[in-house]
């Protein structure tokens, strides 16, 4: 008999423990990420009566595995439109939030004497919430149309980018062993140029290519080219310095901009649940009983830290981005536990070696107990808001209902110099980062090529040719974008002080141009600064003025804009729109309706959502036909996508509507079909012999369907047509439920 790898064998084991574990908290009601906990404590090393793993270094390959697709995942769920669109209200309640916590968590590690790096992982580790717990939690209890829900889900999304930025500082930290500003700094600047490169060529690049590809596109391929792009971009970013993790989300975060992406999170989705399974149940194995039970005091102090300080320091966070006490409390109150972040910022504590081994299964079984107190927490806000509001003295209004709430917010016509510069650097930093890659590229790559083949100066001369028609198109950008539009024109006719401020900024941006290209020009002219700015500028002049460049630059911005705006472009709801009216009570909304939804077949007009409750639809979603502002003739049909307008009662009493159905039409069971074969011989004297199939009419009296004939002599398994005339010695094989079968036989016997 072969002998079996114990890779296979430690991955059965650990999968049969995690199914067994799903079943059971599902059946329990309970979070499954606590069920693969609970499964990897059981199939670890302190378990010694059942079967356990046999080798970790299994285990922890396959566990950075989970965590590249978890962040890939969750990638493809994130959006950088979605992170604007939450706007500055989750982003100042996230950073009072996870800063105080951080903050916090260093002081209490200061405090119970533990080392640098212990403090401030665990800072970190309490600074992040439990995605997975919340919308859970929200789900089972309704409240994912609430307005403080929006709330959460905000603070969520900057959250999960705060977590990435986390994460590569704490890298930087643990390997310097410091935390000096300039390190600090210089990893952040880093990151943010990747960051920049990465998405400004994914999205020029990747939508394109998967729209060429488009009929090549299946199922099948397209998990494989997105995984095989997930893969690649882990590759590289580990390449260039950077954690596997950040690079699968940053594939996600651009996979996420195209119109595939639903398509892609729904196939990635399998893959996912399988390497995050493995993920959480090598977590529970880091669990250690002697541990837990000799930390017990540090454990119940932490666990208060969070519940206390999560609930305090997220409820002010609210609060100071202009949210009342109904929105700030439940907030508060659903943020208060830690979840799969901490436990991969734990991992990562570890594998870099630089935190306890005992502070792994403290954080683990803090989450444990933070995620049981969640669901009573959330229940709990409603009697904490009416408590406060008792105390709270009348005056003190802007408290309770806060500041950001006394009306919608009106945009006004933006001062033109505002807009100007805001657009002009924007760009400027866009395409000077795409020039420095550029340069860096060529340095990398194209130089020592071009040089191993033609030595000396021409060799130089030619790489650096080379990079600089790369870079005439993003140079062009940076020297001409919005020289001619409306802002400029109207500011340069308004005043002659503006005049001399518009000319600085040309000769700025012409300035960064210079230098960039000065980089480049560097290795021809190591000791010639005059020769290098002199052919700067006339390499700038040929920019300039040669339309060639022009019309390569517009073709690329017009292909970029394209890219990034065909999904936003494909959908109902203007992003901008749905972020400034969930600042109120009034906000947007999917729901889908029912198939089994009394309000089918009845048209809006019928229905009148307006006058009843409040509510407008917007938008109707029906297959691939997208009906905005439909007419009050229009019916509603199963499957149908309502983009709806209203507060978030009237959003819940519209959903219960077109969602829900007579109770007696649901069971909890799904329905029980028995369906049966059965043999029938016409005999001698059968009402049947002589007739035909169709006037026997057997489906409609019986509910039973002849499924073929055998008769002698002939071929067997004929397949009968409605004008089939029956024989006696004619053998049936009929399907039906067994009552069916009975009345078949009973019919046939009149």
């Amino acid at each position: 008999m072969a002998h079996l790898p114990e890779f296979i064998s430690d991955l059965a084991l650990i999968l049969i423990t995690a199914g067994i574990a799903t079943v059971l908290f599902k059946w329990l009601k309970q979070p499954v990420v606590l069920g693969y906990i609970v499964a990897g404590f059981i199939a670890g090393p302190d378990v010694t009566w059942l079967p356990t793993v046999t080798d970790m270094g299994n285990v922890e390959i396959w566990a950075e595995i989970g965590v590249i697709f978890l962040l890939f995942a969750l990638g493809l769920e994130f959006s950088f439109k979605k992170l604007i669109t939450v706007g500055g209200a989750a982003t100042l309640a996230t950073i009072v939030n996870m800063g105080s916590m951080i903050v916090i968590g260093y002081i209490v590690g200061q405090m119970l004497g533990w080392s640098t790096m212990d403090c401030i992982f665990l800072g970190g580790m309490l600074s992040m919430s439990s995605t997975t717990i919340i919308i859970k939690a929200f789900k089972d209890m309704g409240l994912e149309k609430q307005k403080f829900a929006g709330m959460v889900f905000g603070m969520l999304i900057v959250e999960d980018l705060a977590a990435i930025l986390m994460m590569v500082l704490l890298s930087t930290v643990a390997v310097t062993q410091t935390i000096a500003g300039v390190e600090l700094l210089g990893s952040m600047l880093k990151l943010v140029f990747f960051v920049l490169v990465w998405f400004i060529v994914g999205i020029y690049l990747i939508p394109t290519m998967l729209k060429k590809l488009k009929k090549f596109l299946n199922d099948e391929t397209l998990i494989i080219l997105s995984i095989g792009l997930c893969l690649g971009m882990v590759l590289f970013a580990s390449k260039v310095g950077f954690s596997a993790a950040l690079g699968a989300f940053i594939m996600g975060s651009i996979l996420a901009e195209t119109v595939r992406a639903k398509q892609i999170e729904h196939l990635v989705e399998p893959v996912r649940n399988l390497f995050g399974a493995i993920f959480f149940v090598s977590v529970g194995m880091m669990i250690n009983v002697s541990a837990i039970v000799e930390y017990a005091g540090l454990i119940l102090i932490l666990t208060g830290v969070v519940l206390v300080g999560r609930v305090v320091f997220a409820t002010l966070g609210v609060m100071a981005s202009g949210e009342g006490l109904r929105v700030a409390v439940p907030a508060g109150l659903s943020l208060a536990q830690i979840g799969e972040f901490s436990f991969i910022i734990a991992t990562l504590g570890m594998s870099l070696g630089v935190i306890s081994d005992s502070l792994y299964p403290i954080i683990v079984t803090v989450s444990i107990i933070t995620t049981f107190t969640t669901p009573y927490f959330i229940k709990a806000a409603q009697p904490v808001c009416n408590f406060l509001e008792a105390k709270i003295p009348a005056r003190w209004h802007r408290i309770i209902n806060g500041y950001a709430t006394s009306g919608l917010k009106t945009v006004n016509k933006q001062d033109d110099w505002n807009r100007l510069l805001r657009s002009v650097m924007s760009f400027v930093a866009f395409n000077s980062v795409i020039c420095i890659a550029v340069i860096l590229v060529c340095e990398t790559f194209v130089t020592p090529f071009v040089t191993e083949h033609l030595p000396g100066t021409w060799g130089h001369i030619l790489s650096s040719v080379t990079a600089l028609l790369l870079m005439a198109p993003f140079l062009r950008t940076i020297m001409m974008k919005k020289n001619r539009s409306k802002e400029f024109r109207t500011l340069w006719d308004d005043s002659h002080f503006n005049r001399g401020a518009l000319i600085s900024l040309v000769v700025f941006r012409i300035a960064i141009s210079c230098a960039l290209i000065m980089a480049v020009l560097a290795p021809i002219f190591p000791d010639y600064t005059l020769w290098m700015v002199i052919v700067s500028m006339a390499v700038i002049a040929v920019i300039i003025f040669f339309q060639g460049f022009k019309r390569q630059s517009r073709r690329i911005e017009a292909r970029f804009l394209e890219n990034l705006n065909r999904k936003q472009n494909s959908e109902p709801i203007n992003a901008d729109m749905a972020g400034r009216l969930l600042s109120r009570n009034i906000h947007i909304e999917e729901i889908d309706v029912s198939p089994i939804s009394p309000r089918l077949g009845k048209t809006l007009r019928e229905l009148d959502f307006r006058r009843r409750l409040g509510l407008s639809v917007v938008s109707i979603i029906r297959g691939n036909r997208k009906i905005n502002i439909p007419a009050a003739d229009e019916r509603l049909y199963p499957y149908d996508k309502l983009i709806v307008a209203g507060s978030d009662d009237d959003i819940r009493r519209f959903s219960r509507e077109v969602q829900a159905y007579n109770q007696a039409q649901a069971v909890d069971e799904e329905v029980q079909v028995h369906i049966a074969l059965s043999q029938y011989v016409v005999e001698e004297g059968s009402p049947m012999i002589g007739r035909t199939l169709g006037e026997l009419d057997i489906q409609r009296k019986t509910e039973c369907m002849v499924v073929c004939i055998d008769r002698v002599g002939e071929a067997a398994g004929i397949i009968a047509s409605h004008t089939f005339r029956f024989k006696e010695g004619d053998t049936l094989l009929i399907a039906g439920e067994e009552a069916g079968l009975a009345d078949f036989r009973t019919r046939l016997g009149e």
